[in-house]
C-alpha cells in the first residue's frame, strides 16, 4: 500500500537507529493488533443488534472505533490533547490530513464516519476494516456528483457526522494544502443546505525531540509498513494535538469555493509557522 501523491522537494530524513526498536515494536504494536480484531468482532456483534432494532442509524457501533483509537494512541505511547468541542449539530467535520495516524486520532476524539476514495476499499487489511467501521467510498468523477449527493443525504439523515480531507492528499504534517471545493458540494443541495453544519478541525503532530519535524508525516512514494514501523519503534514518542474550530452554518455560506476557503483558513490557523528550512517546499 503506497502513500497519496503529494510530493516534498526534501526527502525525509532516514530512520535512526533505535536500541531495542523491534522488540518495542512488537510490544506495541502486538496488542493494537489483538484489540482491533477483538473489537472488530464485538462491533460486527452490536452492528446485528442494531439492524434489528433500529435499522442503519448505529447508535452504538461506533464507540469500538473510538475506544481502539484511544487505546491504540496510549500503546504506542503517543500523547493526545484536545481543545475545543465537537460541535452537536448535525452536519460534517473537515481536517487536515498528514498520515496513516489521522485515523485513530480522529476517531479517538469525536464519533464519525469518514469519508475515502473508493481505491481505499481495496487496500489490504485497511480496506476491510474501513468497510467495517461503516465509511463511505465515493469515486472522484463529477458524473457520479448526484449518487454522491444522495448518499451523502442519507447518511446525514442517519444522525452519521462524515469526516473529510478536502486536501485530497496527506502532507509532511508541517503544512495545509489548499482545500478541494468539490466535496463541499454536497452539502449545499437543496435537501441538505438548511440544516447542516460543517466544522473544520486542524491536527497538529509534534515529533520526538530530536527527530525530522515531518517525523509522523505521510507522503509521496512512502510505503505504509515503513511508516508505521517507524512510528512503533520511536522512543521517546511525540504527541498530536486536535483544535476544534467554531461550526460554520452551510445556510450562511455563498457556496462550496466560499466553504472551502473558510474551513482551510481555520485549519491553518492551527499550525504554527513551517519551519524556515521547509518553507517552500
Amino acid at each position: 500500500m503506497s502513500a497519496p501523491s503529494w510530493e516534498s522537494p526534501i526527502p525525509p530524513a532516514p530512520p535512526r537507529a533505535v536500541r531495542f526498536g523491534t522488540w518495542r515494536a512488537v510490544r506495541r504494536g502486538l496488542p493494537v493488533v489483538l484489540m482491533i480484531l477483538l473489537c472488530l468482532l464485538a462491533m460486527l456483534a452490536t452492528r446485528a443488534v442494531e439492524a434489528l432494532l433500529v435499522g442503519r442509524r448505529r447508535p452504538w457501533s461506533p464507540v469500538f472505533p473510538r475506544v481502539v483509537s484511544r487505546n491504540a494512541l496510549r500503546l504506542m505511547g503517543i500523547g493526545l490533547t484536545v481543545t475545543g468541542r465537537p460541535m452537536r449539530q448535525h452536519g460534517a467535520v473537515v481536517a487536515n490530513h498528514s498520515t496513516w495516524l489521522d485515523i485513530f486520532v480522529l476517531n479517538a476524539v469525536e464519533r464519525v464516519f469518514f469519508v475515502s476514495k473508493a481505491e481505499v476499499a481495496g487496500w489490504p487489511g485497511i480496506g476491510p476494516l474501513a468497510r467495517a467501521t461503516g465509511t463511505v467510498f465515493i469515486t472522484r468523477d463529477p458524473r457520479e456528483a448526484g449518487k454522491q449527493k444522495a448518499l451523502f443525504e442519507e447518511r446525514l439523515h442517519l444522525g452519521h457526522k462524515l469526516l473529510f480531507f478536502p486536501e485530497g492528499t496527506s502532507s509532511d504534517s508541517l503544512r495545509v494544502l489548499p482545500f478541494k471545493p468539490t466535496l463541499f458540494a454536497a452539502f449545499f443541495a437543496p435537501e441538505l443546505r438548511e440544516e447542516v453544519w460543517v466544522q473544520p478541525v486542524t491536527v497538529r503532530y509534534v515529533a520526538p525531540a530530536g527527530e525530522d519535524p515531518r517525523f509522523y508525516g505521510w507522503w509521496g512514494d512512502m510505503a505504509f509498513g515503513p511508516s508505521l514501523m517507524q512510528v512503533l519503534r520511536a522512543a521517546p514518542q511525540g504527541r498530536v494535538e486536535v483544535i476544534f474550530h467554531d461550526p460554520i452554518a452551510v445556510k450562511d455560506v455563498a457556496g462550496r469555493k466560499e466553504m472551502a476557503a473558510r474551513c482551510e483558513a481555520a485549519v491553518r490557523a492551527g499550525l504554527p509557522e513551517v519551519p524556515a528550512p521547509y518553507r517552500d517546499a
